[in-house]
């Protein structure tokens, strides 16, 4: 099944962690366990936030928005980091409001990584999720009252869009390796002490 961390193994996943970690001096593989922890989180906290109309008028405005349409993730060999700290810190504010900083200081600490970096990790990440999600939301025709099962999907918890996603993601025929270890600390099945087996907690509201 499709999930988001299948993008760490696409050429714009590539990209990212490359420039990122060239931007915060941080080592490849410390930033690529830092993009598998952060963008399913990011993505919950979407979902959550989706479930009020308001929330998911928002998130609808924005995957609309031109800039968002998939563009971005056919330009890998040219990722301006600059604008995507710029871009993605407008979109986490949205997204994470004021938890933006408990959340960095959280996922830095887990990562043995400084606030800042996780944050500018974060920040490059959001505008790379926001493509996906609307580059997807154009193929399947998803309208306001789909976007639900169009972050399921993309969490890996729901199959609707699973095909037209793997579509959008690979470059390839999707035989490479996904972070298994990653993706079950992350969306439960791992060894952890939350109580609904999740790091995600209360951003997906439990699974």
């Amino acid at each position: 099944m499709a999930s988001i961390l299948d993008i760490l193994n696409t050429p714009a996943g590539e990209a990212l962690i490359k420039s990122a970690s060239n931007k915060t001096s941080e080592e490849e593989n410390k930033v690529t366990t830092a993009l598998g922890m952060a963008l399913p989180l990011l993505l919950g906290a979407m979902k959550n936030n989706a479930r009020s109309q308001e929330g998911a008028a928002g998130l609808n405005s924005a995957l609309n928005n031109n800039k968002h349409d998939g563009t971005l993730l056919k330009n890998t060999d040219d990722l301006d980091m600059d604008y995507l700290h710029s871009e993605g810190d407008k979109i986490l504010t949205h997204i994470l409001g004021d938890r933006q900083d408990e959340i960095s200081s959280n996922l830095g600490s887990v990562l043995n990584m400084n606030k800042e970096n996780l944050n500018a990790i974060l920040k490059m990440a959001a505008p790379i999720l926001l493509s996906i999600l609307g580059s997807q939301k154009r193929k399947d025709n998803v309208g306001e009252d789909g976007l639900s099962d169009l972050l399921g999907s993309v969490l890996g918890s729901n199959s609707k869009h699973d095909n037209s996603f793997l579509k959008t993601l690979l470059d390839r025929d999707g035989d490479g390796s996904v972070i298994d270890d990653i993706s079950g600390m992350i969306l439960g099945g791992g060894k952890s002490d939350k109580s609904d087996g999740s790091i995600l907690g209360g951003f997906t509201g439990g699974k």
